[in-house]
This record gives structure tokens, C-alpha cells and sequence, in this order.
């Protein structure tokens, strides 16, 4: 019999499908296409974003002087965060077979598209480039960690944990001895099991 909390998490996936969907509805208000992971608008739809695009002098021209100056700030991240998008890469190519967890695929996380809306001059399809890739690799390592904690501690913290990642609502009560230890046992039994066939 599914639980409370299992009846709650349903719901949750319930809603994020209806929003996704209601967001696709949307997109066909705005006339374009995907083919072959390109967007494509219509002729019309691409005119009337090129006469709303403003010059990346005229853009910079109203930006704060402060927000220019720790724009330098922003960008220095992107070293540390393509050595985590190495490093994290190369640990679940290595590690993820050996403990039999299924394999998170980038490009369901990193999304680079924001750069073909004509309504963007050079400097704000920079911008968007890199919040693409910056955001997405986030989500990308955090469903890798998480995907981690789950074979390894799937244990419920004590206190409340905002927005936690999509296998927690799978773990064990913080201080259910028995069924952590039932679930190894679980979970030892099928790696068994496999090791023998």
C-alpha cells in the first residue's frame, strides 16, 4: 500500500508534467520549431525579434557601473566550473559502472539555445551561453550526487532540506534502523545476485 508520502510525491510529478506541458503550449504561441536540436522560428517571428534586438553599446550604456565592473567576478567561475564538469564526468564514467547506478546523460541537463533569439545582441547571448552551461552543469552534478547518495546513504536528514533532489523522497526515515538495514540487505542480496549470473 503506498504511503502518504509516496501519494504526495505522484502528485508532485503530476504537476511538473502538467507544467511542462502548459509550457509547451506556450512555445506554440511563439512560432518555432526543434529539428535536429536547432531551433527554428518562423520568417515573420525572426523579423520581429531582429527589429526588437538593441546594440550591445546601447545595453552597456544603461548598465550600472558596478554591474560592469563585477562582471569579471562571474566569469573568473568558469574555470572551477569546467574542471567540475571534468572531474564529475570522469567519476561517473569510472565509478557509476562499478556500482551499478544508471548514468545521468548531460544533455538532458545543459541546455545552450538562448543564442539564437534575434532579440539578443553578442554580448547577452554571452550571457545566456554561460548561465546555460553554469545552471545545467549544476543539475547535472547534483542529480550525480544524488544518484550517489542514493546507493550509498539513502538516509532522510533530521532537519528539513529545501528543494532536495529527486531520489530522496525514496530514503529511509532519519532513525529507522530496521529499514536501513532491511534495504542493504536488499541491495546486498541483488548485487549477489548478479555477481552470480
Amino acid at each position: 500500500m503506498p504511503s502518504k508520502l509516496d501519494d504526495l510525491l505522484g502528485r508532485l510529478r503530476d504537476l511538473q508534467e502538467a507544467i511542462q506541458l502548459e509550457t509547451e503550449a506556450r512555445r506554440a504561441a511563439f512560432r518555432y520549431r526543434v529539428e535536429r536540436g536547432r531551433v527554428i522560428f518562423d520568417a515573420d517571428m525572426r523579423r520581429r525579434h531582429r527589429d526588437l534586438r538593441e546594440s550591445w553599446l546601447s545595453f552597456l550604456s544603461r548598465t550600472r557601473l558596478l554591474v560592469v565592473l563585477s562582471a569579471p567576478l562571474i566569469y573568473a567561475l568558469i574555470v572551477p566550473l569546467v574542471l567540475m564538469d571534468l572531474f564529475v564526468s570522469v567519476y561517473q564514467a569510472v565509478c557509476f559502472p562499478v556500482y551499478r547506478i544508471e548514468k545521468v546523460r548531460r544533455a538532458d541537463y545543459i541546455a545552450i539555445d538562448r543564442y539564437h533569439l534575434a532579440y539578443l545582441n553578442g554580448l547577452q547571448k554571452l550571457n545566456c551561453v554561460y548561465c546555460g552551461y553554469a545552471n545545467g552543469l549544476i543539475a547535472y552534478v547534483r542529480e550525480i550526487a544524488g544518484r550517489t547518495e542514493a546507493h550509498w546513504c539513502p538516509i532522510k536528514h533530521a532537519r528539513r532540506v529545501e528543494t532536495p533532489h529527486e531520489e530522496y523522497g525514496g530514503f529511509v526515515e532519519f532513525g529507522d534502523g530496521e529499514a536501513f538495514r532491511r534495504d542493504l540487505a536488499q541491495k546486498l542480496s541483488e548485487e549477489q545476485a548478479d555477481k552470480e549470473s
